[in-house]
């Protein structure tokens, strides 16, 4: 029985990166005597255990072989006679292919530290192929690392892509690859790397749509911009540019969280009122912070021009938004009483809450 740190963990801490939790293969033993050294099973699909201190995992040694289209269709087959080496070779990238012995000694039989050191994503195998969720992976690696694809690893992509292979994404894995790949360094990378295989027109088409062209330099500045912010905010920057009813397809189509389905559709309405809120008027701002619910939500308007703040700067606009502009028609309008207005007006709430506050913001502009 022989056990071998391997996967991201290894690859991180060859990079210099971070690492936390560590991933772990054996070789040479049985499900059975895993747990006689008190390990804890909890693989589903095939022996995966946790070790009985750490809690890391630890996955017996085993090769895999498709059997149907997608992501599922594979057989695991896990026994003591499967070797180090063929466990490796089912991995999806050299740089994921490495593996360090308990002695220190370290196995690489697919090159992956050469291209550690090179920034190169390529794949091991031509299994790599069988599984359509490994495009995404290669995309985001592409945004993590800033590595280049290898150009054997790109024609494959588009091979997979070609083949049908990428239509048997889920929407949870796309929008997981996706989420991930918008939070890396370099969100920029994963469209462009998608882009070039063909995969963005099968998974965001509304997003390669619209960044044909020139576009895609627009879409690259937003989402760079977009690193300062938060998952909604790049998702919105993502989605920018595209049609209010463009952005709700693809929410669902992707199955997109609420939270960030809600901010690209707002952003998707709102930008140009926001941007340009250092023209509006008193009614104008008013009715910018009714249609995007600021009294109730303020953190959603906040997240709103933080999008429209990243467009500006995309664009090379010196101008920003007026952020104290509609923070402050926001706080002049919430001086009004609406408690108030509703004892004495009952017959005409709704209007005279909206005059009231309307004057009070003319009065707070008016003061600068």
């Amino acid at each position: 029985m022989r056990i071998y740190a391997v996967g991201g963990s290894l690859r991180d801490e060859l990079l210099g990166r971070p690492v936390s939790d560590r991933d772990w293969v054996v070789v040479g033993a049985t499900p059975e005597e895993m747990a006689a050294r008190g390990f804890r099973a909890v693989g589903a699909d095939f022996p995966v255990f946790l070790h009985p201190e750490t809690h890391e995992e630890y996955a017996l040694a085993r090769t895999e072989r498709k059997t149907a289209p997608g992501y599922k269709g594979f057989v695991f087959h896990a026994a003591p006679d499967v070797t180090l080496e063929e466990d490796l070779r089912r991995r999806d990238l050299t740089i994921n292919a490495i593996a360090r012995g308990e002695d220190g000694t370290i196995v690489d039989p697919f090159g992956g530290r050469e291209d550690l050191q090179r920034g190169i994503l390529r794949h091991v195998s031509e299994a790599f192929a069988e599984d359509p969720v490994r495009i995404l992976r290669v995309a985001r690696f592409a945004a993590r690392f800033g590595f280049a694809v290898a150009p054997e690893t790109m024609a494959l992509l588009r091979r997979m892509v070609e083949s049908g292979e990428a239509d048997h994404l889920v929407p949870e894995r796309v929008w997981q690859e996706i989420a991930r790949g918008l939070q890396e360094s370099r969100p920029a990378r994963m469209v462009a790397v998608l882009g070039e295989c063909g995969a963005l027109a099968r998974v965001l088409p509304e997003v390669a749509e619209h960044a044909a062209g020139d576009g895609a330099a627009l879409l690259s500045a937003r989402l760079d911009a977009g690193t300062a912010f938060g998952l909604p905010v790049r998702f919105a920057c993502l989605t920018l540019g595209l049609a209010p009813e463009a952005v709700a397809k693809l929410c669902e189509r992707i199955n997109a969280p609420g939270e960030c389905r809600d901010l690209a559709g707002l952003a998707a309405r709102e930008r140009s009122a926001v941007e340009g809120a250092g023209i509006l008027g008193a009614e104008q701002l008013l009715a910018l912070l009714e249609r995007t619910d600021a009294f109730r939500r303020p953190e959603r308007l906040e997240r709103l021009m933080e999008v429209c703040e990243c467009d500006l700067r995309a664009r090379g606009l010196e101008r920003q938004v007026p952020r104290d502009r509609i923070r402050r028609a926001r706080e002049a309008a919430l001086e009004v009483d609406a408690a108030a207005i509703a004892r004495d007006n009952p017959r005409s709430v709704p209007a005279s809450i909206h005059a009231a506050r309307a004057a009070r913001i003319a009065e707070a502009l008016s003061r600068g």
